[in-house]
């Protein structure tokens, strides 16, 4: 009768079972510290053809002990040489253009919105530059009529007098019925305030544009039967100061008013020596409004007689006037030797804005 295997069958040392153990089983290292069920290479002497053969199965199970470590297999170790995977790479994605045509995406811009972008860029660069160029030049409409007003305002230092004053003014067709006249130089008053120069009402009127300069010459005509004093009153005003006593003298026609007549200028040992305001007969009163300048003029007798009823020049030029001055010509006298004084002023500061008559 076969031995029975149970459960509390005794077991034999290690010696016996290595004894024991069937041939071709692999043998137990020493480290292995727990039973493991090994391969066993079929003996065919081992087996019977009912079983398996009992003491050879017992030798063959390896006692219990401490379980032996684990190592990892080699072939899974980082360190393991491996062969490298092969490189994969994507294509870039595609997109379709306005014709449903593929085209990589984040690829090059159209030409219409590249030109587009680059007629932006210098359009707003030509503009800039063109706006700071002017700035930088000061080439405005504004700054250039600012310009011209400021430099008709130092003209009375600047320009000789021969040239404001000309030692011989001609005036074609200045007389009365278009007859021609010409005037001489016979005095210049020295260049100054305003102080003494006019009326006490006529300086009061005139008094806010301020006196920067006044220059004064007095002529005589071909016969020297007439003088006139004509003046150049440079003001302190800027353009809206001198627009708004304009305005005034043409709205309340202060210019007609006989108690606004200027003053003359006598000059001693001259035909002008006897010209006082008694003797003035015919003025007229300019206010310049493109340059910060009054221009006057106001004549009378060379004899040296009084005049009682004065006579604007406006009027006295009009045809069918038949006062005393109006008659003598002292309004033609008076006109148009102002006219073409103011005319050789301007032609300092460029073309006129206001034709004289």
């Amino acid at each position: 009768m076969a031995p029975t295997v149970g459960r509390d069958a005794p077991r034999g040392d290690g010696a016996a079972q290595a004894t024991s153990r069937r041939p071709g089983a692999p043998a137990q290292t020493p480290t292995e510290t727990t039973a493991r069920l090994r391969p066993i290479l079929a003996a065919p002497h081992a087996e019977t053809a009912v079983g398996t053969d009992v003491p050879a199965l017992r030798a063959a199970v390896p006692p219990p002990g401490p379980a032996a470590p684990r190592t990892p297999d080699p072939a899974l170790s980082w360190s393991t040489p491996y062969e490298a995977r092969p490189r994969v790479s994507f294509g870039e994605p595609e997109g379709y253009d306005g014709l449903a045509r593929p085209r990589p995406l984040g690829g090059r811009p159209r030409p219409q919105v590249v030109a587009a972008a680059v007629c932006l860029v210098l359009g707003v660069g030509l503009l800039t530059g063109a706006v700071t160029g002017s700035w930088l030049a000061g080439d405005s409409g504004d700054d250039g009529a600012r310009s011209a007003y400021t430099e008709a305002g130092d003209l009375w230092h600047s320009v000789p007098v021969d040239q404001l004053f000309p030692p011989t003014v001609q005036g074609k067709g200045a007389g009365p019925g278009g007859a021609d006249r010409t005037w001489t130089r016979v005095a210049v008053a020295p260049d100054g305030d305003c102080a003494g120069a006019f009326d006490r009402l006529l300086a009061k009127v005139l008094d806010p544009v301020g006196c920067a300069r006044l220059l004064r010459a007095t002529y005589t005509d071909a016969t020297q039967s007439h003088v006139t004093t004509v003046g150049l009153l440079f003001t302190k005003a800027d353009a809206a100061a001198m627009t708004s006593l304009a305005g005034r003298f043409e709205k309340e026609g202060l210019g007609r008013r006989d108690d606004l007549m200027p003053l003359p200028y006598q000059a001693k040992d001259t035909v002008a020596e006897g010209f006082g305001a008694p003797q003035r007969g015919s003025w007229t009163v300019s206010v310049l409004t493109d340059a910060p300048v009054v221009v006057y003029a106001v004549s009378g007798w060379a004899d040296g007689r009084a005049v009682d009823e004065p006579e604007p020049a406006e009027e006295a030029i009009e045809s069918g006037a038949a006062s005393a001055p109006a008659q003598a010509g002292l309004g033609h006298e008076a006109k148009g030797l102002a006219d073409r004084v103011e005319r050789a002023l301007r032609r300092h500061v460029g073309a006129p804005t206001e034709q004289p008559s």
